[in-house]
């Protein structure tokens, strides 16, 4: 197969990694890619969010499958456009992807077909939000109803909090994802994700992972985009993967086929591990990032008959198999993240960690300057380790962070760090 990736960050780096593992496929594209990716894929200098473009090129190259890793151009409609132009794609279409799009769609949508998740206001002013938060009284999440790159929620502890995160996103902080809110009730328990690989009527347990969202140690500052997992989520028992497939995504795949909108691809089940059990927190229509990098490195089976499988309903006919150690991903991230994050400082140490074994240096947000890998983003790389248990995964890979020479980078020095005990 000639299989392009849509994307350029961590996530699409590790499906790169898979994918160039896969018998299946002979020549393998990435638009637009990183630095990191270009010594597995050709890179194609496409933005992820150009979807006439894409389509052309893919059309032009007879592209047999294109994997569409990033949230916005899956919202957007790629997939709907590829498969008009006669171009298999993995990946929801627009309608499906409505699952993440709109979180009021979601919760509406759990509504509607018995799925655990928390009790919600949806609320399209702020004179209104106001009233739902003062009513549900805190703790309470507020969250914005459209996609914020993961950084439209706040869990306030206090009324004061919640009222000043209505008012920042009815100020315009989310953008256009803000202009309708959700004021939710706030779910006690253990937060995990539990992903499964969906063909539009079955669904395989595609793996687990812990994420760790907060920017500091002890989970202490502003949510981001997640700043290092772990793989298999420790919380997840055998017990509990069963149920989450059978209360939440089953159910889920039965009632999008039911709305007649099929759900064909990888469904991110946020998850928190309540007293009454396991309850929905949000869907992705896709791999998360950093999860991504800790999930892939663990799958045995060959991720390109996978994909290809999910999209020609070929999953009962396949099994998923996984190394059995654990990994551990920390994330380095740009001094000033999540809020003003500088750009162009130069990562040395990359070419020395790679000869490492059992470590695997994701790139994210990174571009090539003069020769050099050099920091372009936010987030920028992901250092994922396996090892024989959470201890020994996450000794290796902060290790390797240690000689990854980058003055400006942050990270978090905890993670995993309480299930390594």
């Amino acid at each position: 197969m000639r299989v392009l990736v849509v994307g350029g960050g961590g996530r699409e780096h590790a499906l790169v990694r898979g994918l160039a593992a896969s018998p299946l496929v002979d020549e393998l594209f990435c638009a637009p890619g990183n630095p990191g990716i270009a010594a597995l894929a050709t890179l194609v200098p496409l933005a992820a969010e150009d979807t006439p473009a894409l389509v052309d090129w893919a059309r032009r190259h007879a592209v047999d499958l294109v994997v569409v890793g990033p949230e916005r151009p899956l919202a957007a409609g790629l997939v709907d456009a590829l498969e008009a132009a006669g171009v298999r794609a993995f990946g929801p279409d627009r309608a499906a992807a409505r699952l993440e799009g709109s979180k009021a769609f979601a919760r509406d949508f759990c509504r509607r077909h018995g799925i655990p998740a928390a009790d919600y206001a949806v609320c399209t002013d702020a004179a209104s939000a106001h009233r739902a938060v003062a009513a549900r009284g805190a703790p309470v999440v507020v969250k914005a109803d459209g996609l914020a790159a993961g950084k439209g929620v706040v869990v306030a502890g206090d009324d004061a909090e919640a009222h000043a995160a209505v008012d920042a996103a009815f100020a315009g902080a989310f953008g256009d994802a803000g202009a309708t809110v959700l004021v939710e009730e706030c779910l006690v328990g253990v937060e995990a994700s539990l992903f499964a690989l969906c063909d539009g009527a079955r669904a395989l347990d595609f793996g687990t992972a812990q994420d760790h969202k907060r920017l500091g140690d002890g989970d202490t500052g502003p949510n981001t985009g997640g700043m290092g997992a772990v793989s298999p989520a420790p919380a997840l028992d055998e017990a509990t993967r069963g149920r989450v497939l059978r209360e939440i995504v089953e159910p889920t795949l039965a009632g999008m086929a039911a709305e007649g909108t099929p759900f064909r691809g990888i469904l991110y089940c946020g998850l928190m591990l309540t007293a009454d059990g396991p309850k929905l927190l949000e869907y992705n229509v896709r791999m998360g990032d950093p999860e991504a990098q800790v999930v892939l490195p663990r799958l045995m089976t060959d991720l390109g008959r996978l994909l290809d499988g999910a999209t020609t309903g070929a999953l009962g006919h396949l099994d998923l198999h996984w190394y059995p150690e654990t990994c551990v991903g920390v994330v380095l991230a740009n001094r000033g993240y999540p809020d003003a994050p500088a750009a162009g400082s130069p990562i040395a140490g990359l070419d020395a960690v790679a000869e490492l074994a059992d470590v695997v240096v994701f790139h994210a947000g990174t571009a090539a300057r003069d020769g050099a890998v050099v920091a372009a983003g936010g987030r920028v790389l992901c250092v994922s380790a396996l090892g024989a248990d959470v201890a020994a995964a996450r000794g290796r890979a902060y290790d390797a962070v240690e000689r990854i020479t980058w003055p400006e980078r942050i990270f978090r020095r905890d993670i995993a760090a309480a299930r390594a005990d």
